[in-house]
């Protein structure tokens, strides 16, 4: 590798030499001298250009082909009728309209009263009724009347025995007896019957032979097979050239002159010699001559003082000493005794069932008991999937073709403004008429305002 070191064109450095031009000569260019021109190398990278196909391309298509155009006609156009309004007026009566019958309302009066204020302007000087009426009294403190007690030991002797130590009397624990059954099979001397209802009542009948279709033979086709496909048909082999390589073609970069090995690096960089560090020796120590004097400021300066110790302000304790013997009997001591006492035995149930003994007969009940019989296979009584064929004419008629009646439909009086066959009675608050039938009979219905919706309603005469 080469280190390049650049140096910019510097100007004179004379003092009063302005107008002078620069001095373009370096020690690069002195000691490096220029070769001939030798051009970078190519870049090998395409170039990001179209290449059109010269070829001539075929616009025929499988769907151009096949699929052949028609000539499409537009739908006429439907004219629209001119509005002719209708002649006349809208009746935009309603029944509310008729019905209802406007009143005139007043506005409501207050039955409030008028707040008054009474406003006097003298002072009020007046003592209240609580004030009046309860006064404070003088109230004494009571004298407590608790009485004073004061403890007396008791000068009989404690009894050790508790109520429950005199009414409680130990007894023997008996076990009760278990009357749970043994859990052993019982053995039956009966031969097993083996005879159920199926195979007592059971008879086998004979089966007809099953129905098997005979098996159709394949035949073969004798015409040609049609392996011709539209794609086949349509798509014709054309011969085409062989795209061309856009890679540029390999030039050696190289000069004919002799290479000088000298670089700015190894003529800048000498090697030097290297010197090894020194070590730096470490004196041995010495130890002073002579007697060190440890007295210091503090021990020349400072006066010792004689200092009383503190009196304590505990008053002195007289204790009094007694050769008497301490006397270590309590009350507690002489009335509860320790007691030899055991800890009571777990009571256990003696077994019942012994163990066995001997070797182990793996016999069961099912095993000693079960006796095998030969296996019958139970005959299939389901009916073959086979259609039976009959001349008989099929009977379609059902209950509800012979028993049903076709009913006219009755249409709803409360469409009619003014229902046949009934009398109008009155009209309620709420805009609802009621009308009567002309026979003995009364129902009534009511008629909404807008909906006209039947409402029956029993009515006495």
């Amino acid at each position: 590798s080469f280190f390049l070191r650049h140096h910019c064109p510097h100007k004179s450095t004379r003092i009063y030499d302005t107008g002078g031009q620069p001095c373009l000569m370096t020690e690069y260019d002195d000691k490096y001298l220029q070769y001939g021109n030798v051009p970078p190398p190519q870049s090998l990278k395409p170039k990001e250009e179209y290449q059109a196909h010269h070829g001539r391309m075929e616009g025929i298509t499988t769907f151009k082909s096949d699929y052949l155009p028609y000539d499409v006609v537009n739908r006429p156009l439907r004219v629209q009728e001119e509005y002719k309004p209708k002649p006349g007026e809208i009746d935009l009566g309603t029944t509310y309209r008729r019905d209802y019958n406007p009143h005139k309302i007043q506005p409501v009066t207050l039955v409030r009263p008028l707040e008054r204020k009474h406003i006097k302007g003298g002072k009020i000087d007046t003592i209240p009724t609580y004030q009046d009426d309860y006064r404070s009294w003088e109230v004494q403190r009571r004298e407590p009347n608790k009485l004073e007690h004061t403890y007396h030991p008791p000068t009989e002797k404690f009894g050790n025995s508790t109520t429950f130590q005199d009414d409680f009397v130990p007894r023997e624990l008996n076990p009760r007896q278990s009357f749970k059954p043994p859990g052993v099979a019982k053995r039956s001397d009966v031969p097993f019957d083996g005879v159920t209802n199926h195979r007592s009542s059971y008879i086998a009948h004979q089966l007809e032979p099953k129905f098997v279709r005979p098996k159709e033979e394949y035949k073969p086709s004798s015409q040609p097979f049609e392996d011709l496909t539209t794609h086949r048909n349509d798509f014709k082999g054309l011969l085409g050239e062989f795209t061309k390589s856009c890679k540029p073609e390999y030039i050696k970069v190289g000069s004919n002159a002799h290479f000088d090995g000298c670089t700015e690096f190894r003529d800048r960089f000498q090697p030097w010699s290297v010197s090894l560090p020194e070590a730096r020796k470490i004196r041995d120590y010495v130890p002073p001559t002579g007697n060190m004097d440890l007295h210091s400021t503090s021990h020349l300066d400072y006066v010792p003082h004689v200092i009383c110790p503190v009196a304590p302000i505990r008053p002195v304790s007289y204790g009094r000493r007694s050769n008497v013997p301490f006397q270590g009997n309590t009350t507690m001591k002489e009335d509860f005794q320790a007691w030899a006492s055991c800890r009571q035995e777990i009571i256990r149930r003696h077994q019942e069932i012994p163990k066995p003994t001997g070797k182990f007969d793996g016999l069961t009940t099912f095993k000693s008991h079960y006796i095998p019989h030969e296996i019958i296979p139970v005959q299939s009584f389901k009916p073959l999937r086979v259609v039976v064929p009959s001349s008989a004419h099929f009977e379609d008629g059902t209950m509800y073709r012979t028993e049903y009646t076709p009913k006219k439909q009755e249409i709803c009086p409360a469409n009619y403004p003014s229902p046949p066959g009934y009398v109008f009675v009155n009209t309620d608050s709420r805009g609802h008429k009621f009308f009567r039938r002309v026979t003995p009979e009364i129902n009534t219905f009511s008629q909404s305002n807008g909906n006209h919706i039947p409402k029956e309603v029993a009515v006495a005469s």
